[in-house]
């Protein structure tokens, strides 16, 4: 098969033909037709995860079909359409049956743990606790968008953050993570503040429901002027960015009792950033981190998505062929573009 790979951390990835996986016990291979290209991606590419060993075909957000069943698993079969979350659990510790998979002590991610999706087959381990089938209704280019960041966002909105209709929901950095949270807040009845450096980002927040934007290079008190614009402060935030600053803004930026959620990954140095702890206790604040989701809550959202409440298609960006992922993938810091952008594998190239 064709896929894309890396054989040193920073070094320009290649497009390479290597041998097809077999489809492992308990598992599947799902012959790819699109996958999202994220910036989680372009950390492990970075050498920011330690889970990767070289050489490694990077891509974590994907969609596509069954084409191989491994011995032992039992709910799926060739030719289903199916998805999975880019933190897939073992099955078998506590994280896992307690309905954790999103943490599970062994988790298997692809991507990062094992070879990912910029390949024309990846093989999936733990099918029957981690795939999730796709409604006919929903495209695969869509679906892959679903990957990481949107159902990431989903969690970290719906049910680590337990936003309400009516409330405040601050989103502090809008790149894939956080327009995806100004949609999902929006479509939950929420009034959302949208906050970056970016005037085209903050206008696509606007179009996907936020009622409000700042623009943090013109404001000197985030926090304040969000404090001001809600009497009293949001009473959800979320760090989407994953920066010391926007950690910090974010929590700053809540009212009494209100609820941080950090999304966003702080890596390398960044890993311990300075945090207000005088304001969480003082007025009782609570933080949340939120990684990913489990397959077993899938249906929620996609629930949303086919009723029409949901409509993450409108966030899809540039599709690209699977030689385009090169350039989209070493060139993710530069923050170019507002929309998810996703290898399609119809495409040609």
């Amino acid at each position: 098969m064709q896929a894309i790979l890396y054989r040193q951390f920073q070094a320009r990835p290649e497009l390479v033909t290597v041998p097809d996986p077999a489809p492992p016990e308990g598992g599947v291979v799902v012959e790819v037709a699109a996958t999202g290209v994220c910036r989680s991606d372009w950390h492990g590419w970075m050498g920011h995860d330690p889970d990767i060993a070289l050489p490694h075909v990077p891509g974590h957000e994907l969609a596509g079909t069954v084409v191989a069943v491994g011995a032992g698993t039992r709910n799926w079969q060739v030719g289903d359409r199916v998805t999975v979350p880019f933190v897939s659990g073992c099955g078998r510790c506590g994280e896992c049956q307690a309905g954790h998979q999103q943490v599970c002590e062994r988790q298997f991610q692809p991507g990062f743990t094992h070879w990912g999706s910029f390949a024309e087959y990846v093989a999936l381990h733990h099918a029957d606790g981690n795939l999730v089938r796709l409604p006919e209704s929903l495209d695969f280019v869509t679906a892959a968008s679903l990957g990481c960041r949107f159902a990431t966002s989903f969690r970290a909105v719906a049910q680590q953050g337990r936003v309400r209709g009516g409330e405040w929901v601050a989103v502090h950095g809008c790149g894939g993570v956080g327009l995806s949270a100004v949609l999902i807040a929006h479509a939950l009845g929420a009034r959302v503040i949208a906050v970056d450096i970016d005037g085209a980002k903050l206008q696509r927040a606007c179009e996907l429901g936020a009622d409000l934007t700042l623009d943090s290079r013109a404001v000197p008190d985030v926090p304040g002027a969000i404090r001001d614009l809600t009497g009293g402060g949001a009473h959800v935030s979320l760090d989407a960015l994953g920066h010391p600053r926007t950690c910090f803004d974010s929590v700053q930026s809540l009212r009494t009792r209100g609820r941080h959620v950090q999304v966003g990954l702080l890596l390398a140095d960044q890993r311990c950033p300075p945090l207000p702890m005088d304001r969480v206790i003082a007025r009782e604040l609570e933080i949340y981190g939120s990684h990913g989701m489990a397959a077993h809550a899938y249906p929620g959202m996609l629930g949303m998505i086919e009723r029409g409440l949901l409509r993450p298609e409108r966030l899809l960006g540039q599709r690209i062929p699977l030689a385009g992922a090169i350039d989209a993938l070493v060139n993710m810091d530069r923050f170019v573009g507002t929309g998810v952008t996703v290898v399609d594998r119809s495409l040609p190239g």
